[in-house]
């Protein structure tokens, strides 16, 4: 499966711009998009899904232009959406059984069997007959989930998953969606929660306002802060200051003051080894610096 994105833009009624020349490759696999709210995921997310048009651009689905082969891709597709809604009157298993109906299954059996089969994989099976508005929030993005998998699709979309959810689900749904990236399907993880790319993708996209400032793997992006976060102790009476002055990424307290980790191009009128980075340092620094194209104040 491939997907191909072209000098794509999208330009609302108020002009504003919420994509500027989008270009991305997307493959088999994980693939994140990480970047800060109102960056622009949520549109190119609903464009690709066919429920938005882009303004100009293409899309191409295994070579296939998006706006010309609509129903043929959206037979492809499993999308959880940022504001995933159900219908409150249905129970669990009543909803996802009529997104199964929805995804092309028509035999009722093999339709209720692989209902079951996925509430189990999700860990909805024991509340298959509670109302689907009667589940705690952590259940009703699982049922999300259930729903955008349901029928076996290709191309998988999800878009700020894990929101809310408390570590225990968050970890849930990161194994759920890494089982299924053995597979030959395309899933797009859209984010602005850093430990939700690190954890799952091999490939991953910046997006910041509207543009694409990063292509490529986790671990290339990590690399542009080498030799830019630093570790340091300071007394506590020094934190105000340097907040002022530097992206803090984590200030851990003691009876001395604070430890703290410290993006920067150089630190100033502090002493600090440099350590080595993770992806969540890498996204501070390069959005507070790179992005913004400038250097640590003097």
């Amino acid at each position: 499966m491939e997907i191909r994105i072209e000098n794509l833009e999208k330009e609302y009624k108020n002009h504003f711009k919420a994509l500027k020349d989008v270009n991305l490759t997307v493959t088999d696999g994980m693939f994140g998009l990480l970047g800060p709210n109102g960056a622009g995921k949520s549109t190119l997310m609903r464009i690709l899904v066919t429920l938005l048009k882009p303004s100009v651009g293409k899309v191409f689905v295994n070579g296939r232009e998006l706006s010309e082969n609509r129903k043929e891709v959206r037979s492809m597709l499993g999308y959880l959406p940022q504001d995933f809604r159900f219908f409150v009157k249905l129970r669990t298993w009543e909803f996802l059984d009529y997104a199964a109906s929805m995804a092309g299954m028509k035999n009722k059996k093999e339709r209720l069997k692989a209902v079951d089969e996925m509430l189990e994989s999700v860990g909805l099976f024991d509340v298959r007959n509670r109302y689907a508005n009667k589940l705690s929030g952590g259940m009703k993005r699982r049922l999300g989930i259930a729903q955008a998998l349901i029928g076996d699709p290709k191309i998988i979309i999800v878009d700020e998953p894990t929101t809310g959810l408390d570590p225990e689900e968050r970890i849930r749904f990161r194994n759920i969606l890494s089982n299924l990236s053995q597979k030959e399907v395309i899933i797009i993880l859209s984010t602005h929660i850093v430990g939700d790319i690190s954890s799952t993708c091999n490939k991953m996209a910046l997006l910041n306002e509207g543009s694409v400032h990063f292509e490529g793997a986790p671990e290339e992006f990590v690399n542009l802060a080498d030799g830019h976060v630093f570790r340091t102790h300071i007394l506590a009476d020094e934190m105000k200051m340097i907040n002022e002055k530097y992206p803090v990424v984590s200030s851990v307290p003691d009876d001395m003051g604070y430890e703290v980790e410290i993006v920067a191009d150089r630190l100033d009128d502090f002493k600090g080894e440099v350590i080595t980075p993770n992806l969540e340092h890498a996204y501070v620094y390069f959005m507070e610096y790179v992005a913004k194209g400038v250097e640590t104040p003097v």
